[in-house]
């Protein structure tokens, strides 16, 4: 595996409190192709830690399956760049949970950016947002799951990222496809830009 220098940006991807297709809050389901897809992202742009956020015990323990196949069990053998990608993703009960052990690490309350497919208050430029990781500022990216972020998610965030747009009024995009663009965006090597 090859080491890994510390950025100070995370990835928390929500899966509670989110919303429904009508808007109610709801808990959703974790799902096998985002623990991989994003893992591979987080590694590929040296993200520090993937946290995968869900309250509810038989969702920690799929997940906890899943990493065990790819960090100890066949599949760690099988594919190592699955494991090193792997090895970034955290398990936590609640976006507060994720914050604080991140405030603790890094002896410093991180940036809570969060993301939406509509429009926020408190919006945050890309090229701002990526001044300030590129500056030291510790900052947390935040997806949701589902239909989005339910709104108590969204008011505890210092800024929120604008809505990636396509060229259509069609705008739900996969998370794992919007975590690579924002990914992309804020912390590719300014060289390929």
């Amino acid at each position: 595996m090859q080491e890994q220098k510390e950025r100070g940006v995370d990835i928390a991807l929500v899966h509670h409190p989110v919303l429904g297709k009508k808007g109610e809050i709801i808990g959703s389901a974790v799902t096998n192709l985002d623990l991989h897809d994003i893992a591979r992202i987080a590694r590929t742009y040296g993200v520090d830690e993937y946290y995968i956020v869900t309250p509810y015990a038989d969702q920690q323990e799929l997940v906890k399956e899943i990493l065990e196949h790819w960090q100890k069990g066949h599949g760690s053998t099988y594919n190592p760049a699955r494991k090193e990608a792997f090895s970034l993703v955290r398990l936590a009960h609640s976006l507060e949970e994720v914050i604080e052990g991140i405030a603790r690490k890094r002896q410093l309350k991180p940036m809570l950016v969060t993301t939406s497919a509509g429009t926020q208050e408190k919006c945050i430029s890309y090229t701002e947002s990526r001044k300030r990781i590129d500056n030291g500022e510790p900052t947390l990216l935040v997806f949701g799951t589902a239909h989005g972020l339910a709104p108590e998610v969204s008011a505890k965030a210092d800024y929120t990222l604008p809505a990636i747009a396509g060229r259509t009024g069609y705008n739900h995009l996969p998370v794992r496809s919007a975590v690579a663009i924002i990914c992309d965006r804020l912390l590719s090597d300014e060289n390929d830009k």
